[in-house]
This record gives structure tokens, C-alpha cells and sequence, in this order.
């Protein structure tokens, strides 16, 4: 009996009980459908952070700042001390922080003179009083710090150029409304003022101009502006300070090569370290989302694998009894010729199929009942998460989720077919 003779006799064979082999299927079926669901929700979850990862910095910076020597977590603030704390100027004639440990521009030099960084850049942040676009009305304005690091989740438009001579702005889609525009793209190109006050508190106004809107983020919110809008706020912002004020800084962003190694970025912060600072890359800040996540699926899928071992036990109970009721068709086999191996190689290929057709059943189902529940969530309450899609489905998980339940139906098939092959074809023969 050649190869395609088994397949094709062992798919046969699979019918002979539907309803027992029904069965079977349906108990694959469930597994392959929580597992492909959950494999979908961590897929479609994954790609939303991933996504939203421009609303804390680029891949290739380290947000540095000083390294806090105080307390440990669970210890209870530290005492205060003045000669370590560093006031931050904020202009715009509000208190200094006095309790921030702020980075000078010496720390700026000692942290660009690091082995494998590339360059240092200050994060400043501006504060601006309001925004207005023809007579619209005044509203507050609230800009995202890392824009000018990040590569925007765009609705229209374009992402913000740091070499333009142009003060360009990127505006969140939830200023569309209040502002006059009545979508995204009517937004593109139009000039809206910002108002910010100097150090000795008088407001001035800036024009800026609108090159793209963008969608709501989870792990960042504000308009974004690109470096020349922002060195002109900030200038205003400090103009009038005193000039003994001494500059300095919350956190800076540390370029390093985007190629470089676990390794090396390891031996740039343990570096860092040891001169006093801290640093995070987005990889660090966005990994308590991640494993929050991974915990998550990760129990989602044991709930799976336990239907599918329950599965394969029924898969060992039908093949039993088909081995049983096929007893004399078995001697009958061997007795023409077909040895040992044949035959265990028949009732595993009845095993694979079974848990093929459960599997292919299974997670056909989940894509079809997933993009459609997906895409309603993604309509009703995840509506103010533009981009959310729940559930998403990647052909190679699904691949291996049916592979993996083949897998386990051919292991579940291993007794039943051993039984098979070992059966003595004069015995078998004389079964009744």
C-alpha cells in the first residue's frame, strides 16, 4: 500500500463512526478556537502597543535623567536634601521645581562623552496657555515632549519635519472639533495661533502650522511640535529670565546606533550607571505592558491546552475502539502483506486527520467570529482608541496552532496504532 492509498484508506476510515469521531472533532474544535482566539488577542493587543510606542521616544534613544539615590521603593520618601536638589527654569513666571535632581549642561557633556552614544539632546518642555484658529475660540494646549523622537500615528497628513524652517504643528484628532475643522484633511496646511506666556508672565502669540493629524495614543497625549516651533516657544518662554538663571533639564535623549547589540546597549546604561544617571530605552518603558499581556494569554492558552488534552484522550478512546472493532480487517491486512509499520502508519494518519479537521475547523471559526467581534469593539467601546483592533490574526500562528494540534493527535494516536500494528494476523483473524 503506497503513501497516498494510507492517506486516502485512513480519511475513509475516519468516517466509519461519524458520531464517535464527531465527537473527537468537536472537543479538537473547542481547543484550536480558544487557542487561535487568545494567539489573536495577544496578536491584535501587541500590535496596538507596538504601535503607540512613537508616543514614548524612538527606538534607537535612552531617555536619561539623574539617578535617584534616595529611598528604595517601599522605604518611604527621602529626607530633603538643598544641596542636591536643582531647579528646573520653567519660564512663564511659575515656581521651580525644587525637589527635582535636573541635568545641567555639564551632565549633557559628561553623557554625550560616553562610549557608544552618538549624541545628546535636552527634553525641554514648553507650556503653552492656549490655541486658536480663526474665531473658534481659545482652548488649552497640551504637547507631547517626545514628538519631535517619534514617528506619529497619522489620521492625515504629514509627520513633522525637524529640518523645516517652518513651525509646524501635529495636531490630535480630539482638537478637530473644537477648533473649527470638520475632518482631518481640512485641517492640513492651515495656520492656528499659540499663546504662551514669557518669564515675566505677558503673553505672546505664535503662528504654527498644522501638517498632519494624529490619532489618539494610550501611552502619550498633545499636539506634537517640530524642534524649530519649539525653540521659538521656549526662547519666549525664557525670555526675560534673569541671567545668572542656571539652565538645566528634566531628562535628555541619548542617541546610540540603532544596530547595536543587547549587549552594547547593556554596557551603555551599566556605564551611565556608574557616572550617576539612569536610563530606560522604550524596550525597559513599555515592558510592564508587555509582560502584563504575555501573563494574560499566557493563561488564556492553558485554559486551551487543557481542552486539547481532554482532545486527545478522545482521540486515544475512538482510535482504541476502531483497533477493536477492525481486529479481523487488520489480520486480513497483515495476512496479505502489509507489515507492521503500514499499519501503524494507517492509524496514525487517522489520528493526524482527526486532529487536522478539528484544528482547520476550530481555527477557521475563530478568524471568521473574531474579525467580526473586533471589528464591532473597535466601533463601540474602543471607539475613543482609534487603530484597536482586539483580535488579529497572523497566518503563521495559525499555521503552528495547527500544527501543534496535529502534533498532539498524532502523539495521542501513538498507543492506538502500536496496538494496531502489533496485532498477530492469525489472532486477529480468528477475532470475533
Amino acid at each position: 500500500m503506497k503513501f497516498v492509498d494510507i492517506i486516502r484508506t485512513a480519511i475513509a476510515n475516519s468516517f466509519r463512526s461519524k458520531l464517535r469521531t464527531g465527537l473527537t472533532v468537536i472537543a479538537i474544535f473547542i481547543g484550536a478556537f480558544t487557542l487561535t482566539i487568545t494567539s489573536g488577542i495577544g496578536t491584535g493587543v501587541t500590535s496596538y502597543i507596538n504601535s503607540q510606542v512613537s508616543a514614548i521616544g524612538a527606538a534607537d534613544v535612552l531617555t536619561v535623567t539623574k539617578a535617584d539615590d534616595g529611598a528604595t521603593a517601599g522605604d518611604g520618601p527621602a529626607p530633603y536634601d538643598p544641596e542636591k536638589a536643582t531647579a528646573i527654569s520653567l519660564g512663564n513666571g511659575s515656581r521651580p521645581g525644587s525637589t527635582i535632581q535636573a541635568l545641567t549642561d555639564d551632565d549633557l557633556d559628561t553623557i554625550e562623552a560616553t562610549s557608544g552614544i552618538l549624541g545628546v539632546d535636552p527634553s525641554v518642555q514648553v507650556t503653552p496657555d492656549y490655541i486658536v484658529y480663526d474665531v473658534s475660540g481659545k482652548f488649552e494646549l497640551t504637547v507631547n515632549a517626545a514628538a519631535t523622537l517619534t514617528t506619529a500615528d497619522l489620521a492625515s497628513g504629514e509627520q513633522l519635519d525637524n529640518e523645516s524652517a517652518t513651525d509646524q504643528i501635529l495636531l490630535p484628532t480630539t482638537y478637530l472639533d473644537p477648533l473649527g475643522f470638520s475632518t482631518p484633511e481640512s485641517a492640513i496646511g492651515q495656520t492656528v495661533t499659540i499663546g504662551i506666556a514669557d518669564f515675566a508672565g505677558t503673553q505672546q502669540q505664535v503662528p504654527a502650522t498644522i501638517v498632519g493629524v494624529q490619532n489618539e495614543t494610550i501611552l502619550g497625549a498633545g499636539a506634537g511640535l517640530n524642534q524649530p516651533l519649539t525653540d521659538r516657544l521656549r526662547a519666549v518662554e525664557l525670555s526675560g529670565t534673569p541671567a545668572e538663571a542656571p539652565q538645566s533639564y528634566a531628562t535628555a535623549t541619548a542617541r546610540f546606533d540603532l544596530d547595536a547589540s543587547d549587549e552594547e546597549i547593556t554596557a551603555i546604561k551599566a556605564d551611565l550607571a556608574d557616572q550617576g544617571y539612569a536610563s530606560q530605552t522604550v524596550a525597559d518603558q513599555i515592558g510592564s505592558f508587555e509582560t502584563v499581556i504575555n501573563v494574560i494569554i499566557g493563561v488564556l492558552n492553558a485554559f486551551a491546552v487543557i481542552a486539547l488534552i481532554a482532545a486527545g484522550f478522545g482521540i486515544i478512546n475512538t482510535l482504541l475502539m476502531s483497533v477493536q472493532e477492525r481486529t479481523r480487517e487488520i489480520g486480513l491486512m497483515k495476512a496479505m502483506g502489509m507489515n507492521g509499520g503500514r499499519v501503524y502508519a494507517l492509524f496514525s494518519t487517522e489520528a493526524v486527520f482527526i486532529g487536522f479537521l478539528g484544528s482547520a475547523l476550530g481555527a477557521l471559526v475563530a478568524v471568521a467570529v473574531g474579525s467580526v467581534v473586533s471589528n464591532i469593539l473597535a466601533t463601540t467601546v474602543f471607539e475613543n482608541l482609534p487603530g484597536l483592533q482586539v483580535v488579529q490574526f497572523a497566518p503563521s500562528s495559525i499555521a503552528v496552532i495547527i500544527g501543534i494540534v496535529m502534533l498532539i493527535a498524532f502523539l495521542a494516536g501513538t498507543l492506538p496504532a502500536r496496538a494496531a500494528a502489533r496485532q498477530n494476523p492469525i489472532d486477529a483473524l480468528r477475532y470475533e
